[in-house]
């Protein structure tokens, strides 16, 4: 299923900014080459806390399944609350570009397309 021509453009934007939450892990030198381990995904926690650092959430969680549902033309979610999780962990020092990234994730996933 092809997404509706008002949507691509909401689309295209999602996908950037995916691009620009990798570009900001990368230059943290917090993006990891090395898959995980099935077991870091058995979590019953939000954001998988017991599991992962807040790093790997967003690089094979979060990423992966937006990703995932852009490119296989999916609905994407409504409604995005992770920049509040990342202001939490990066209360002070490195991390604000990133935090303004996912801010702008979350509002984008939040707005209506078209």
């Amino acid at each position: 299923m092809r997404a509706a021509p008002d949507n691509l453009g909401h689309t295209y934007q999602v996908a950037d900014r995916l691009l620009a939450i990798e570009i900001q892990l990368r230059q943290m030198n917090c993006w990891q080459s090395e898959p995980l381990a099935a077991e870091k995904y058995l979590s019953c926690e939000p954001f998988c806390l017991d599991t992962m650092s807040f790093e790997q959430w967003l690089q094979f969680v979060l990423l992966a399944r937006l990703k995932q549902l852009v490119e296989d033309d999916q609905p994407l979610p409504t409604v995005s609350g992770v920049a509040p999780m990342a202001e939490e962990h990066y209360r002070s020092g490195p991390g604000q570009a990133l935090i303004r990234e996912l801010a702008a994730l979350d509002e984008l996933l939040g707005a209506k397309p078209g």
